[in-house]
């Protein structure tokens, strides 16, 4: 029993001792004793009391000091079992509570790094709060930081009535607004629910698309040039050093038969490399520019069919079995430039099935979102997801002997339409899809 304990029942058992001595004694009529015995009695009343009330003094303490995170005053150590089981859970605590806060640090500064606009508001009494607001997001919208939402109202009135439309709920929207009555901008905007048990939030994401549209056509330079350099110096390169070579043989007083021949083949080569180069920027003018399309209504259904059977002769060749599911369909559209757009597909497709002992290549043709899907599949080799995103890119190519533009042509075409053509991944083959309005 620890010593607190012990005194205090001590104190008690006293008291009564000395309670009932002293009333023995009063019934005696010795009143000396019975006085100091009872005098005895209050002594260790008062004293229990006083070691009982600083017992739950500290123990409220304790608590208290849990309660509010008040690390300052807290004992290191006590000899009471209690107060050492409160002091271990208040140091669990604090150290909790200390790395939630380095957590939180850590995540706001995170945050604070986005390039991209972010708020999060946070439900609490039917009255929306700001939890959190990135630096980006105040200079986006060129607004204070406030820490009620509802003060957002009168400093950027059109961006606070599109969020209340939003209900607070999922949404994505693009969205054109006037900030400080400057001329106006679009942004792409997002907002996301979550919710638990206890809270509501609403996370609000802002990007200008300005910036979205920079970034992706750096991006497209930046790699549209890595190609462009890796074909040129695969070009010149070997070049140079013929050109070099062919020096030395000239400047000697006499040449012999043999650097005859070698300048022959010399030449020959650099003649070949000359030509790759000029068909390279041959195909890079059609890629960069691309003939205006003549638009009319035509049957897409007829499209398909005239480049299958353009292409027949290879399917036959390489025992490739077609699958179509064609819905009579009717685009305006350029039909030349579309078939061109689907044998550059199907060149693919073949390409990608040449392994396989079973080959199929499937076209389908049908209605979905109010608008046309035109797909190709194929169960070939696939493409690796390390790539995926540079088939598009110009020139970029696999093949020894591809050129690279058969998908940025495809591409340039059906966005010419105002459509748009994307690859999907499939478990076993590819899949791209042409969308068309309907």
């Amino acid at each position: 029993m620890k010593k607190q304990q012990f005194f205090l029942l001590l104190f008690i058992l006293l008291a009564i001792v000395s309670g009932i001595f002293a009333f023995d004694f009063y019934l005696q009529n010795r009143w000396i004793n019975c006085f100091l015995f009872s005098s005895i009695s209050l002594v260790c009343i008062f004293l229990a009391q006083t070691s009982a009330l600083s017992y739950i003094q500290k123990t409220e303490k304790m608590l208290l000091a849990i309660q509010k995170k008040d690390f300052s005053l807290f004992p290191e150590t006590d000899e009471n079992s209690l107060v050492e089981n409160a002091v271990k859970l208040y140091y669990q605590s604090k150290e909790e509570h200390l790395s939630h806060s380095s957590y939180k640090l850590l995540y706001e500064e995170i945050l604070n790094q986005l390039e991209i606009g972010l708020m999060i508001l946070s439900k609490k009494n039917n009255e929306w709060e700001v939890f959190y607001v990135n630096p980006v997001f105040l200079e986006i919208l060129e607004i204070p930081k406030y820490n009620y939402w509802n003060l957002y109202e009168n400093k950027t009135q059109n961006f606070y009535n599109i969020i209340e439309q939003t209900q607070y709920e999922n949404s994505q929207e693009f969205f054109d607004i006037s900030i400080n009555e400057n001329t106006k901008q679009s942004f792409s905007l997002r907002t996301k629910k979550v919710q638990n048990v206890k809270n509501r939030f609403c996370i609000i994401s802002l990007e200008s698309v300005q910036k979205i549209i920079e970034q992706k056509e750096k991006l497209a330079w930046n790699n549209l040039m890595k190609v462009i350099s890796h074909e040129l110096l695969n070009t010149l390169t070997p070049v140079n050093s013929l050109i070099q070579n062919l020096e030395y043989i000239a400047n000697q007083d006499v040449i012999e038969k043999e650097d005859q021949q070698d300048m022959q083949e010399s030449l020959m080569i650099i003649n070949n490399k000359s030509k790759q180069l000029l068909n390279f920027v041959d195909d890079y003018r059609q890629v960069a520019e691309l003939p205006k399309p003549v638009f009319k209504t035509i049957s897409l259904t007829h499209i398909v069919e005239s480049a299958l059977n353009f292409l027949k002769p290879e399917f036959e060749k390489n025992n490739i079995t077609i699958i179509n599911s064609l819905e009579n369909q009717t685009i305006f559209a350029d039909q030349k430039m579309i078939e061109r757009c689907l044998i550059n597909l199907y060149l693919n497709a073949i390409y990608a099935v040449a392994d396989n002992s079973e080959k199929i290549i499937k076209t389908e043709i049908k209605t979905l979102n109010k608008r046309i899907l035109l797909s190709v599949e194929d169960n070939g080799i696939g493409i690796p997801n390390e790539i995926k995103d540079k088939i598009f890119l110009p020139f970029f190519t696999t093949r020894i002997s591809g050129s690279g533009i058969g998908l940025t042509l495809s591409k340039s075409i059906i966005e010419a339409h105002k459509g748009y053509l994307n690859y999907k991944p499939m478990e076993k083959g590819s899949r791209f899809e042409i969308w068309f309005l309907n």
